[in-house]
Protein backbone atom coordinates (compact mmCIF):
# COMPACT_ATOMS: atom_id res chain seq x y z
CA UNK A 1 0.00 0.00 0.00
CA UNK A 2 0.91 3.61 -0.30
CA UNK A 3 1.68 3.30 3.62
CA UNK A 4 4.20 0.61 2.86
CA UNK A 5 5.79 2.86 -0.03
CA UNK A 6 5.85 5.91 1.00
CA UNK A 7 5.55 6.27 5.04
CA UNK A 8 7.78 3.41 5.86
CA UNK A 9 10.66 4.75 3.72
CA UNK A 10 9.52 8.13 5.97
CA UNK A 11 10.04 6.67 9.20
CA UNK A 12 13.35 4.91 8.81
CA UNK A 13 14.42 7.92 7.16
CA UNK A 14 13.98 10.13 10.77
CA UNK A 15 14.39 7.12 12.86
CA UNK A 16 16.02 3.43 12.86
CA UNK A 17 15.44 -0.39 12.34
CA UNK A 18 12.98 0.16 15.72
CA UNK A 19 9.92 -0.48 13.96
CA UNK A 20 11.80 -3.83 11.72
CA UNK A 21 10.13 -6.40 13.45
CA UNK A 22 6.37 -4.59 13.71
CA UNK A 23 5.93 -6.32 9.77
CA UNK A 24 7.81 -9.43 10.74
CA UNK A 25 4.86 -10.45 13.41
CA UNK A 26 3.18 -11.85 10.47
CA UNK A 27 5.42 -14.52 10.32
CA UNK A 28 3.68 -15.27 13.66
CA UNK A 29 0.23 -14.54 12.99
CA UNK A 30 -0.44 -16.38 9.71
CA UNK A 31 -0.34 -20.19 10.78
CA UNK A 32 -2.33 -19.02 13.89
CA UNK A 33 -5.39 -17.52 11.71
CA UNK A 34 -4.88 -20.44 8.78
CA UNK A 35 -5.36 -23.09 12.44
CA UNK A 36 -8.29 -20.85 14.10
CA UNK A 37 -10.28 -18.61 11.36
CA UNK A 38 -10.08 -20.22 8.49
CA UNK A 39 -12.29 -22.92 9.02
CA UNK A 40 -15.14 -20.71 10.53
CA UNK A 41 -14.92 -18.14 7.75
CA UNK A 42 -15.02 -20.98 4.54
CA UNK A 43 -17.24 -23.51 6.13
CA UNK A 44 -20.09 -21.25 7.04
CA UNK A 45 -20.20 -20.04 3.69
CA UNK A 46 -20.05 -16.35 4.35
CA UNK A 47 -19.71 -13.13 2.29
CA UNK A 48 -18.53 -11.00 4.97
CA UNK A 49 -17.03 -11.22 8.69
CA UNK A 50 -19.37 -9.95 10.42
CA UNK A 51 -22.44 -12.44 9.44
CA UNK A 52 -20.20 -15.33 11.58
CA UNK A 53 -21.01 -12.25 14.22
CA UNK A 54 -24.34 -12.76 14.55
CA UNK A 55 -24.62 -16.73 14.03
CA UNK A 56 -22.08 -17.36 16.99
CA UNK A 57 -23.57 -13.79 19.03
CA UNK A 58 -26.54 -11.96 18.28
CA UNK A 59 -27.50 -9.42 15.66
CA UNK A 60 -26.32 -6.34 17.80
CA UNK A 61 -22.98 -7.34 17.92
CA UNK A 62 -22.69 -8.03 13.99
CA UNK A 63 -23.88 -4.44 13.60
CA UNK A 64 -21.93 -2.80 15.54
CA UNK A 65 -19.29 -4.73 14.12
CA UNK A 66 -19.96 -3.64 10.78
CA UNK A 67 -20.15 0.04 11.73
CA UNK A 68 -16.71 -0.25 13.71
CA UNK A 69 -15.27 -1.65 10.37
CA UNK A 70 -16.93 0.86 8.16
CA UNK A 71 -15.68 3.85 10.49
CA UNK A 72 -11.61 2.29 10.30
CA UNK A 73 -11.87 1.97 6.48
CA UNK A 74 -13.07 5.09 5.42
CA UNK A 75 -10.01 6.59 8.05
CA UNK A 76 -7.63 4.52 6.20
CA UNK A 77 -8.84 5.59 3.04
CA UNK A 78 -8.52 9.23 4.03
CA UNK A 79 -4.61 8.45 4.52
CA UNK A 80 -3.85 6.42 1.88
CA UNK A 81 -5.63 8.85 -0.76
CA UNK A 82 -3.91 11.97 0.79
CA UNK A 83 0.17 10.13 0.54
CA UNK A 84 -0.18 9.69 -3.19
CA UNK A 85 -1.57 13.47 -3.50
CA UNK A 86 1.49 14.94 -1.94
CA UNK A 87 3.61 12.82 -4.64
CA UNK A 88 2.07 13.86 -7.56
CA UNK A 89 1.68 17.27 -6.15
CA UNK A 90 5.32 17.70 -5.98
CA UNK A 91 5.31 16.44 -9.83
CA UNK A 92 3.13 18.14 -11.44
CA UNK A 93 2.73 21.23 -9.47
CA UNK A 94 -0.56 20.77 -9.03
CA UNK A 95 -2.63 21.23 -5.50
CA UNK A 96 -2.82 18.83 -2.92
CA UNK A 97 -6.71 18.72 -3.44
CA UNK A 98 -6.60 18.73 -6.82
CA UNK A 99 -4.56 15.38 -6.64
CA UNK A 100 -6.49 13.87 -4.24
CA UNK A 101 -9.74 14.43 -6.06
CA UNK A 102 -7.84 13.14 -9.16
CA UNK A 103 -7.05 9.94 -7.35
CA UNK A 104 -10.21 9.46 -5.85
CA UNK A 105 -12.35 9.39 -8.85
CA UNK A 106 -9.92 7.59 -10.94
CA UNK A 107 -10.33 4.82 -8.08
CA UNK A 108 -14.05 4.75 -7.92
CA UNK A 109 -14.46 4.74 -11.68
CA UNK A 110 -12.49 0.76 -12.30
CA UNK A 111 -13.33 -0.12 -8.48
CA UNK A 112 -17.41 0.37 -9.32
CA UNK A 113 -16.84 -1.26 -12.94
CA UNK A 114 -15.51 -4.11 -12.02
CA UNK A 115 -15.97 -5.20 -8.07
CA UNK A 116 -14.28 -7.75 -6.06
CA UNK A 117 -12.16 -9.37 -9.54
CA UNK A 118 -11.45 -5.95 -10.86
CA UNK A 119 -9.63 -5.20 -7.49
CA UNK A 120 -7.78 -8.57 -6.92
CA UNK A 121 -6.15 -8.55 -10.75
CA UNK A 122 -4.95 -5.10 -10.90
CA UNK A 123 -3.49 -5.47 -7.38
CA UNK A 124 -1.57 -8.43 -9.02
CA UNK A 125 -0.55 -5.66 -11.34
CA UNK A 126 -0.10 -2.99 -9.29
CA UNK A 127 2.78 -5.02 -6.68
CA UNK A 128 4.63 -5.95 -9.71
CA UNK A 129 4.98 -1.87 -10.54
CA UNK A 130 5.67 -1.46 -7.12
CA UNK A 131 8.17 -3.65 -6.61
CA UNK A 132 10.31 -2.48 -9.81
CA UNK A 133 10.14 0.95 -8.75
CA UNK A 134 11.79 -0.38 -5.06
CA UNK A 135 13.90 -2.52 -6.44
CA UNK A 136 15.21 0.56 -8.95
CA UNK A 137 16.27 3.15 -6.22
CA UNK A 138 17.60 0.39 -3.87
CA UNK A 139 20.50 -0.28 -6.98
CA UNK A 140 20.56 3.40 -7.96
CA UNK A 141 21.06 5.42 -4.78
CA UNK A 142 24.49 3.50 -3.82
CA UNK A 143 25.41 4.29 -7.74
CA UNK A 144 25.15 8.18 -7.05
CA UNK A 145 27.10 8.06 -4.07
CA UNK A 146 30.71 8.57 -4.16
CA UNK A 147 32.53 5.76 -2.44
CA UNK A 148 29.90 3.10 -3.29
CA UNK A 149 28.40 0.30 -0.70
CA UNK A 150 31.47 1.16 1.58
CA UNK A 151 30.40 5.12 2.32
CA UNK A 152 26.64 3.55 3.01
CA UNK A 153 27.73 1.98 5.88
CA UNK A 154 30.20 4.30 7.38
CA UNK A 155 27.55 6.69 7.34
CA UNK A 156 24.71 3.89 8.60
CA UNK A 157 27.35 3.01 11.66
CA UNK A 158 28.25 7.01 12.60
CA UNK A 159 24.53 7.85 12.93
CA UNK A 160 23.78 4.41 14.83
CA UNK A 161 20.58 4.50 11.69
CA UNK A 162 20.20 0.02 12.07
CA UNK A 163 19.11 -0.38 15.53
CA UNK A 164 16.81 -3.08 16.11
CA UNK A 165 16.69 -4.08 19.26
CA UNK A 166 15.48 -2.03 22.43
CA UNK A 167 15.24 -5.04 25.28
CA UNK A 168 14.30 -1.98 27.71
CA UNK A 169 11.09 -2.76 29.58
CA UNK A 170 9.40 0.46 28.43
CA UNK A 171 5.85 0.88 27.12
CA UNK A 172 5.88 4.63 26.12
CA UNK A 173 8.59 4.00 23.46
CA UNK A 174 8.87 1.68 20.64
CA UNK A 175 11.30 -1.02 22.16
CA UNK A 176 11.17 -4.34 21.34
CA UNK A 177 8.14 -5.97 22.98
CA UNK A 178 5.99 -3.16 22.23
CA UNK A 179 6.86 -4.00 18.62
CA UNK A 180 6.09 -7.64 19.46
CA UNK A 181 3.31 -7.66 20.97
CA UNK A 182 1.54 -4.41 19.14
CA UNK A 183 2.30 -5.77 15.68
CA UNK A 184 0.93 -9.35 16.50
CA UNK A 185 -2.37 -8.14 17.74
CA UNK A 186 -2.60 -5.34 14.61
CA UNK A 187 -1.81 -8.39 11.90
CA UNK A 188 -3.93 -10.93 14.02
CA UNK A 189 -7.24 -8.65 13.99
CA UNK A 190 -6.42 -7.17 10.42
CA UNK A 191 -6.69 -11.04 9.40
CA UNK A 192 -9.49 -12.12 11.08
CA UNK A 193 -11.55 -9.13 11.64
CA UNK A 194 -11.06 -7.18 8.51
CA UNK A 195 -13.06 -7.76 5.58
CA UNK A 196 -10.91 -5.97 3.52
CA UNK A 197 -8.28 -8.72 3.78
CA UNK A 198 -10.71 -11.59 4.83
CA UNK A 199 -12.55 -10.91 1.13
CA UNK A 200 -9.75 -12.38 -0.62
CA UNK A 201 -9.51 -15.48 0.56
CA UNK A 202 -13.24 -16.11 0.95
CA UNK A 203 -13.09 -15.76 -2.88
CA UNK A 204 -10.77 -18.47 -3.26
CA UNK A 205 -12.26 -21.71 -4.85
CA UNK A 206 -10.73 -24.36 -2.02
CA UNK A 207 -9.92 -23.94 1.86
CA UNK A 208 -6.62 -25.46 0.95
CA UNK A 209 -6.12 -22.42 -1.99
CA UNK A 210 -7.09 -19.82 0.79
CA UNK A 211 -4.57 -21.43 3.05
CA UNK A 212 -2.02 -20.71 0.74
CA UNK A 213 -2.88 -17.80 -0.02
CA UNK A 214 -2.73 -16.37 3.68
CA UNK A 215 1.32 -18.09 3.81
CA UNK A 216 2.16 -16.42 0.52
CA UNK A 217 1.27 -12.88 1.60
CA UNK A 218 2.69 -13.66 5.37
CA UNK A 219 6.02 -14.97 3.48
CA UNK A 220 6.13 -11.96 1.15
CA UNK A 221 5.98 -9.86 3.89
CA UNK A 222 9.86 -10.30 5.07
CA UNK A 223 11.99 -9.15 1.51
CA UNK A 224 9.19 -6.38 1.51
CA UNK A 225 10.15 -5.22 4.66
CA UNK A 226 13.30 -5.58 4.31
CA UNK A 227 13.42 -3.55 0.59
CA UNK A 228 11.40 -0.07 1.90
CA UNK A 229 13.39 -0.22 5.38
CA UNK A 230 16.51 0.18 3.15
CA UNK A 231 14.86 2.50 0.99
CA UNK A 232 14.60 4.56 4.39
CA UNK A 233 18.19 4.83 5.43
CA UNK A 234 19.69 4.84 1.86
CA UNK A 235 17.44 8.11 1.15
CA UNK A 236 19.05 9.21 4.84
CA UNK A 237 22.40 8.19 3.68
CA UNK A 238 22.03 10.12 0.28
CA UNK A 239 21.35 13.65 2.01
CA UNK A 240 23.51 12.84 4.71
CA UNK A 241 26.33 12.93 1.56
CA UNK A 242 24.33 15.81 -0.35
CA UNK A 243 22.79 17.65 2.10
CA UNK A 244 22.18 20.42 -0.71
CA UNK A 245 19.94 18.55 -2.24
CA UNK A 246 17.34 19.02 0.65
CA UNK A 247 16.81 22.65 -0.11
CA UNK A 248 13.37 22.42 -0.27
CA UNK A 249 10.93 23.19 2.70
CA UNK A 250 9.19 19.92 3.28
CA UNK A 251 6.00 19.78 5.30
CA UNK A 252 6.41 16.42 6.99
CA UNK A 253 9.04 13.48 6.35
CA UNK A 254 6.47 11.59 4.45
CA UNK A 255 7.30 13.59 1.48
CA UNK A 256 10.94 12.61 1.45
CA UNK A 257 10.64 9.69 -0.55
CA UNK A 258 8.83 11.35 -3.82
CA UNK A 259 11.22 14.49 -3.60
CA UNK A 260 13.82 12.26 -4.04
CA UNK A 261 12.30 10.69 -6.91
CA UNK A 262 11.28 13.91 -8.62
CA UNK A 263 15.04 15.38 -8.13
CA UNK A 264 17.28 12.66 -8.24
CA UNK A 265 16.18 9.95 -10.37
CA UNK A 266 16.26 10.29 -14.44
CA UNK A 267 13.01 10.90 -16.16
CA UNK A 268 12.02 7.20 -16.95
CA UNK A 269 12.66 5.95 -13.99
CA UNK A 270 10.92 8.57 -12.07
CA UNK A 271 8.04 8.12 -14.02
CA UNK A 272 7.93 4.15 -12.98
CA UNK A 273 8.23 5.51 -9.49
CA UNK A 274 5.62 8.16 -9.52
CA UNK A 275 3.59 4.46 -11.32
CA UNK A 276 4.54 2.68 -8.24
CA UNK A 277 3.35 4.77 -6.17
CA UNK A 278 0.04 5.12 -7.95
CA UNK A 279 -0.07 1.72 -7.79
CA UNK A 280 0.28 1.22 -4.14
CA UNK A 281 -2.51 3.70 -3.39
CA UNK A 282 -4.88 2.15 -5.98
CA UNK A 283 -4.08 -1.02 -4.60
CA UNK A 284 -5.71 0.13 -0.94
CA UNK A 285 -8.22 2.21 -2.03
CA UNK A 286 -10.17 -0.11 -4.36
CA UNK A 287 -9.89 -2.81 -1.48
CA UNK A 288 -11.14 -0.47 0.79
CA UNK A 289 -14.69 1.01 -1.14
CA UNK A 290 -15.07 -2.70 -2.56
CA UNK A 291 -15.44 -4.33 1.21
CA UNK A 292 -17.32 -1.22 2.80
CA UNK A 293 -19.66 -1.49 -0.06
CA UNK A 294 -19.81 -5.27 0.80
CA UNK A 295 -20.59 -4.89 3.97
CA UNK A 296 -23.40 -2.44 3.82
CA UNK A 297 -25.09 -3.87 1.47
CA UNK A 298 -24.53 -7.94 3.06
CA UNK A 299 -24.63 -6.68 7.00
CA UNK A 300 -27.20 -3.82 6.90
CA UNK A 301 -29.51 -3.58 3.63
CA UNK A 302 -29.52 -7.69 2.86
CA UNK A 303 -29.92 -8.51 6.09
CA UNK A 304 -33.29 -6.11 7.10
CA UNK A 305 -34.77 -6.14 3.93
CA UNK A 306 -35.46 -9.58 2.23
CA UNK A 307 -36.82 -10.24 -1.21
CA UNK A 308 -34.73 -8.08 -3.44
CA UNK A 309 -33.66 -9.15 -6.73
CA UNK A 310 -29.70 -10.09 -6.83
CA UNK A 311 -29.29 -7.36 -9.46
CA UNK A 312 -30.76 -4.54 -7.25
CA UNK A 313 -28.25 -5.87 -4.74
CA UNK A 314 -25.35 -5.33 -7.19
CA UNK A 315 -27.01 -2.05 -8.07
CA UNK A 316 -27.29 -1.13 -4.68
CA UNK A 317 -23.60 -1.74 -4.14
CA UNK A 318 -22.15 -0.05 -7.35
CA UNK A 319 -23.90 3.44 -5.81
CA UNK A 320 -21.96 2.61 -2.36
CA UNK A 321 -18.74 1.91 -3.78
CA UNK A 322 -19.38 5.54 -5.29
CA UNK A 323 -20.51 7.03 -1.74
CA UNK A 324 -17.72 5.57 -0.08
CA UNK A 325 -14.60 6.24 -2.39
CA UNK A 326 -16.56 9.99 -2.62
CA UNK A 327 -16.86 9.85 1.49
CA UNK A 328 -13.27 8.84 1.10
CA UNK A 329 -11.96 11.43 -0.75
CA UNK A 330 -13.54 14.50 1.50
CA UNK A 331 -11.61 12.58 4.22
CA UNK A 332 -8.30 13.17 2.71
CA UNK A 333 -9.12 16.42 1.84
CA UNK A 334 -9.78 17.32 5.46
CA UNK A 335 -6.69 15.80 6.67
CA UNK A 336 -4.74 17.47 3.83
CA UNK A 337 -5.19 21.01 5.93
CA UNK A 338 -3.89 18.88 9.55
CA UNK A 339 -0.39 18.65 8.75
CA UNK A 340 0.37 15.51 9.78
CA UNK A 341 3.70 14.89 11.74
CA UNK A 342 3.78 10.95 10.09
CA UNK A 343 0.84 9.38 8.16
CA UNK A 344 2.29 5.36 9.67
CA UNK A 345 1.40 6.71 13.09
CA UNK A 346 -1.64 7.96 12.37
CA UNK A 347 -2.71 4.70 10.49
CA UNK A 348 -1.60 2.39 13.03
CA UNK A 349 -3.24 4.52 15.71
CA UNK A 350 -6.70 4.20 13.82
CA UNK A 351 -6.14 0.67 13.50
CA UNK A 352 -5.47 0.58 17.03
CA UNK A 353 -8.28 2.39 18.45
CA UNK A 354 -10.98 1.26 16.35
CA UNK A 355 -10.14 -2.21 15.71
CA UNK A 356 -8.83 -3.52 18.71
CA UNK A 357 -12.36 -4.21 20.24
CA UNK A 358 -13.30 -6.28 17.06
CA UNK A 359 -10.33 -8.40 16.75
CA UNK A 360 -11.03 -9.47 20.56
CA UNK A 361 -14.90 -10.16 20.11
CA UNK A 362 -13.97 -12.62 17.57
CA UNK A 363 -11.11 -14.23 19.19
CA UNK A 364 -13.60 -14.65 22.12
CA UNK A 365 -16.22 -16.52 19.73
CA UNK A 366 -13.87 -18.56 18.67
CA UNK A 367 -11.87 -19.97 21.97
CA UNK A 368 -14.87 -20.03 23.79
CA UNK A 369 -17.87 -21.69 24.64
CA UNK A 370 -19.11 -19.90 27.06
CA UNK A 371 -19.82 -16.65 25.20
CA UNK A 372 -22.27 -15.05 24.32
CA UNK A 373 -24.31 -12.20 22.68
CA UNK A 374 -24.81 -10.06 25.62
CA UNK A 375 -21.51 -10.59 26.81
CA UNK A 376 -19.63 -9.64 23.30
CA UNK A 377 -21.41 -6.68 23.44
CA UNK A 378 -20.36 -5.25 26.58
CA UNK A 379 -17.25 -6.40 25.57
CA UNK A 380 -17.50 -4.49 22.67
CA UNK A 381 -18.60 -1.13 24.45
CA UNK A 382 -16.04 -1.27 27.49
CA UNK A 383 -13.15 -2.05 25.13
CA UNK A 384 -14.38 1.54 22.98
CA UNK A 385 -14.83 3.44 26.56
CA UNK A 386 -10.77 1.69 27.59
CA UNK A 387 -9.07 2.78 24.33
CA UNK A 388 -10.18 6.49 25.30
CA UNK A 389 -9.16 6.44 28.17
CA UNK A 390 -5.79 4.55 27.36
CA UNK A 391 -5.06 7.28 24.64
CA UNK A 392 -6.15 10.69 26.39
CA UNK A 393 -4.73 9.47 29.97
CA UNK A 394 -1.74 7.43 29.59
CA UNK A 395 1.60 7.10 28.21
CA UNK A 396 1.37 3.81 26.52
CA UNK A 397 2.52 3.50 22.72
CA UNK A 398 -0.14 3.94 19.84
CA UNK A 399 1.32 0.89 18.90
CA UNK A 400 -0.15 -1.18 21.96
CA UNK A 401 -3.66 0.02 21.00
CA UNK A 402 -4.60 -2.98 19.16
CA UNK A 403 -3.72 -5.19 21.95
CA UNK A 404 -5.34 -3.34 24.87
CA UNK A 405 -8.42 -3.24 22.75
CA UNK A 406 -8.18 -6.99 21.85
CA UNK A 407 -7.67 -8.19 25.31
CA UNK A 408 -9.99 -5.84 27.30
CA UNK A 409 -12.46 -6.73 24.63
CA UNK A 410 -11.85 -10.54 25.26
CA UNK A 411 -11.58 -10.17 28.61
CA UNK A 412 -14.37 -8.45 29.39
CA UNK A 413 -16.98 -9.98 26.69
CA UNK A 414 -15.55 -13.81 28.28
CA UNK A 415 -16.55 -12.46 32.29
CA UNK A 416 -19.74 -10.36 30.98
CA UNK A 417 -20.70 -13.48 29.51
CA UNK A 418 -20.58 -15.29 33.05
CA UNK A 419 -22.85 -12.70 34.32
CA UNK A 420 -26.04 -13.25 31.23
CA UNK A 421 -25.60 -16.78 31.12
CA UNK A 422 -28.44 -18.58 29.44
CA UNK A 423 -29.27 -21.50 27.11
CA UNK A 424 -27.67 -21.31 23.94
CA UNK A 425 -28.11 -23.71 21.13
Amino acid sequence: SAITFMAIPAKTYATDWLYFFLSMTILMVGPFVIWWFLPYYRRMNLTTAYEYLERRFNLATRLIGGLMYIALQLGRLGIVLLLPSLALSLVTGMGVNSCILLMGGLSIAYTVMGGIEAVIWTDVIQVGVLMLGAMLVLIFIPLQLEGGLPAVWETIELHQKMQVLDLRLDFSQPTLWVVLIGGFASNLIQYSSDQTVIQRYLTTATEKEAARSIMTGTLMALPATLIFFSIGTLLFVFYQHQPQALAFNLSSTDAIFPWYIVTQLPQGISGILIAAIFAAAMSSIDSSMNSVATVITTDFVRRFRKGISEQTYLKLARALTVGVGLTGTALALYMAQGGSTSLWDDFNTIVGLFAGGLGGIFLLGILSKRANGPGAVAGLLVSGGAQYLISEFTQVHFLLYACTGLLTAWGVGYLASLLFRRRRE
